[in-house]
């Protein structure tokens, strides 16, 4: 179901003034959504589903799940994460796991976004050429 652009601009906003130095404070989007439910103003269903959108977008943002081809050490975890954390410009939840199908490489799911630089995407991409 689509918003109006009132209750989208209604939610934008509440979702910037829920942020500390830009990062998406809980308990203030907690508080928010109470004062919605409690108010009910105009529009504050819709305004409520564009805002439960924006959280799970700058949530899935902030997370990453890395899979490499074998356990990484625990100095190359803190070098992923803090190159997340560069690339994101905050803190990233970052899950690591094991997959020997990638053969050799890693592959890092960063929201939407996939990084992919494992052999079996190397190899893939090679065979399609030929």
């Amino acid at each position: 179901m689509k918003g109006s652009k009132q209750s989208r601009r209604d939610a934008k906003q509440l979702f910037r003034a829920c942020q500390v130095d830009g990062a998406l404070d809980e308990a203030r989007v907690r508080q928010t959504v109470a004062l919605l439910i409690e108010k009910k103003p105009r529009g504050y269903f819709g305004t409520l589903q564009e805002l439960q959108r924006l959280v799970k977008l700058d949530v899935s943002n902030r997370s990453a799940r890395v899979e490499s081809a074998v356990a990484l050490s625990e100095a190359q975890q803190q070098e992923v994460r803090a190159s997340l954390g560069r690339l994101k410009g905050a803190d990233v939840e970052v899950e690591f796991a094991e997959n020997a199908d990638l053969i050799g490489g890693m592959r890092v799911k960063l929201g939407d976004d996939v990084y992919d630089g494992s052999v079996k995407t190397r190899l893939s991409r090679l065979a399609e050429s030929f």
